[in-house]
């Protein structure tokens, strides 16, 4: 599914974080059980780690094998599992940087996937051939690449890559048989390709102008001539999802009509624009299967995905009845005949699904949660909302700890997505469910400025960074206290990314706010990070400065929001978690950020992996830095 209409400020900051679902039985099983009055069973980090993260699905040509990635091994690499359900077995044995399975070849069992160094984001395309042999289709130094697609007939694919200029990136067509290649498209002016139509004669763009502003173009290959499709007024965002099987029609998501961006379609012969769908909730986009006789489309409906399927007559189809979860990640098969999915639940990480049309059968293919640890002894999360200080009303995912009450008060943390733009949604998080089953309260706060609840929250946040949002977190906090099971003296706060800013920013500009704060590869500085965008963001770069500020013009205002500037305010606990190699927010960030607070002689616990980037990729340091984290909450908020 292409990505929606917030990918600009979502792919800078957000945080890396696992989501994924539940064993079915395990789960039906759980749902039904009755509340059982012994205590909770307590688990080791070690035992959320043996759980398995899973994404990705392709069929293979004769639609006897799925292929998936997988960090069984302890790190992401391509597997493949028998549709009629076996052992999963590794294609790629990578042991030191990420790896993640495109798809097979069309007419053949050959493998695309891609790899980057360490967490570095310099992706590079990769083909495993036939012999288990490894080629590198992009090879260079300080390029990134990507896979954009396949030719019908499966005789060539699509890769977009930045090796020409490191700012702009050009479209290529490859040869499947002898890997030759074509510029399709000369990119000099910073839009992204998008959507390519099946006939190779029509490429689709978005270009940003602001995060909550942009625009989508149309490029004849044969005339190269490009049109702008959705002229508007107003501050509107629309992005391009797919063009239809003929090649005839490109479908996109727009919110110019309203507060939540809905499917329209663009006649290419015509000009006629449509609304094909829309919902009470964001549509996050929509896409044809291979042979075009399904139609998928994403609802994000409140924190949560909804998945609705059509055939090619643009009725709805019915999709199995699954418990305990949403639907995630569907792909058909060649012949339309097996669909795959992941099952996401709160409870339980990705499994892999496949439906058979002809029998109505549903299988599951992998059991993802550790079996040492029991679902009941996990928890569901709750959609909650409460109004902030101006009388917004602020959705959140929250997770109670089983055994809180009034006469038995627990700790909380403040859980910040990433972003800006982020949206902390429900499914599986294993930091979160280990924090809660060891006796905190979390709250995943959708502060003003997330994704998903419409255009005006969307950009409430604009030029206010450490300001309204931040207060949002402060009400949070007076919302937790009110439940009367969480103790207010022992609330802390936390956050990845642009929620690691937001910590930063809570213990410098409100220090009296909580206890502890945990940054995990925060902002400290925006002057660096905004001058420190990677070339290959340079697209997004003039909207990133809409929102934020601009490093030069905005300098004095971003000062004045940089919690490094303002570090001899922070007088409360501090931890700071950060990956050597991360591009986007860059290890300086968090060096200053820590020397700054030591002065004021203030407890700082300073974790850096020398292998890691925006995020955690190996299961090793993830569990690492998940103990620490449980480690430094149990000095400050357990009595």
């Amino acid at each position: 599914m292409h990505q929606n209409r917030r990918a600009v400020s979502l792919s800078l900051f957000s945080m890396l974080a696992g989501v994924g679902l539940a064993p079915m039985q395990a789960l039906a099983q759980a749902a039904s059980a009755k509340p059982r009055a012994q205590a909770v069973k307590r688990y080791t980090i070690e035992q959320f780690m043996a759980t398995t993260s899973l994404t990705g699905a392709s069929f293979s040509k004769d639609e006897k094998q799925i292929l998936f990635s997988s960090n069984e091994s302890g790190i992401f690499n391509a597997y493949t599992v028998p549709v009629g359900g076996g052992k999963p077995r590794a294609l790629t044995a990578s042991k030191t940087d990420t790896t993640y399975a495109v798809g097979y070849f069309y007419n053949d069992d050959r493998i695309l996937f891609t790899r980057d160094g360490g967490g570095d984001e310099q992706n590079h395309l990769y083909v495993r051939e036939l012999d288990g042999k490894e080629r590198d289709l992009t090879p260079g130094d300080k390029l990134k690449a990507s896979f954009a697609g396949w030719k019908p007939d499966g005789s060539g694919f699509y890769v977009v890559t930045n090796e020409r200029d490191p700012k702009f990136f050009d479209l290529y067509l490859y040869e499947a048989a002898t890997y030759a290649r074509t510029m399709v498209y000369k990119n000099d002016s910073g839009m992204n390709v998008s959507a390519i139509s099946r006939d190779g004669n029509w490429l689709a763009f978005n270009k940003p102008a602001t995060t909550s502003d942009s625009d989508v173009y149309v490029y004849n290959v044969q005339a190269r001539e490009m049109k702008h499709i959705t002229p508007h007024k107003e501050p509107a965002s629309h992005a391009a999802a797919d063009f239809d099987p003929a090649s005839k029609r490109l479908l996109f998501t727009s919110n110019g009509e309203g507060e939540f961006a809905r499917i329209k379609s663009y006649d290419l012969a015509s000009g006629e624009v449509k609304e094909v769908e829309k919902a009470d909730w964001d549509l996050l986009g929509t896409d044809y299967s291979r042979n075009g006789r399904h139609r998928v489309s994403l609802v994000n409906r409140d924190g949560s995905i909804e998945v609705r399927l059509y055939d090619e007559a643009g009725k709805p189809v019915a999709l199995p009845k699954l418990p305990g979860g949403e639907m995630r990640q569907v792909t058909f098969s060649e012949s339309g005949k097996l669909m795959a999915f992941y099952l996401n639940g709160d409870r339980s990480p990705n499994n892999l699904y496949v439906h058979d049309f002809r029998s109505g059968k549903t299988s599951q293919l992998t059991r993802s949660l550790n079996p040492e640890i029991d679902p009941n002894d996990l928890v569901e999360a709750e959609v909650v909302r409460f109004k902030s200080f101006d009388g917004m009303v602020i959705p959140s995912i929250y997770y109670r700890p089983k055994g809180a009450s009034p006469s038995a008060k627990v700790p909380a943390v403040m859980l910040v997505h990433g972003g800006p733009g982020g949206q902390t949604m429900r499914g599986y998080s294993a930091r979160i469910q280990y924090l809660v089953n060891h006796g905190y309260a979390v709250l995943g706060i959708n502060n003003r400025g997330s994704s998903g609840y419409g255009k005006t929250f969307f950009r409430a946040d604009d030029r206010k960074h450490g300001m309204e949002p931040l207060w949002d977190c402060v009400e949070a906090k007076t919302w937790l206290a009110s439940q009367g099971y969480i103790d207010p003296e022992r609330i802390g706060i936390m956050g990845g990314s642009y929620g690691g800013y937001m910590t930063l920013a809570a213990l410098a500009f409100r220090p009296e706010a909580f206890k502890v704060g945990i940054d995990i590869f925060g902002v400290s500085n925006w002057v660096r990070t905004l001058e420190s965008i990677p070339p290959y963001w340079e697209a997004q770069r003039k909207a990133l400065y809409d929102e934020i500020g601009d490093p030069v013009k905005d300098k004095e205002f971003l000062v004045a929001t940089s919690p490094l500037f303002h570090a001899h305010h922070i007088r409360k606990p501090l931890m700071v978690i950060q990956g050597a190699n991360d591009p986007r927010v860059i290890k300086a960030e968090s060096d200053e950020i820590v020397e700054a607070v030591r002065k004021n002689k203030v407890e700082v616990e300073y974790v850096v992996f020398d292998d890691e980037g925006h995020g955690f990729s190996k299961k090793k340091n993830a569990a690492v830095a998940d103990a620490k984290i449980l480690a430094f909450l149990d000095k400050h908020l357990k009595r």
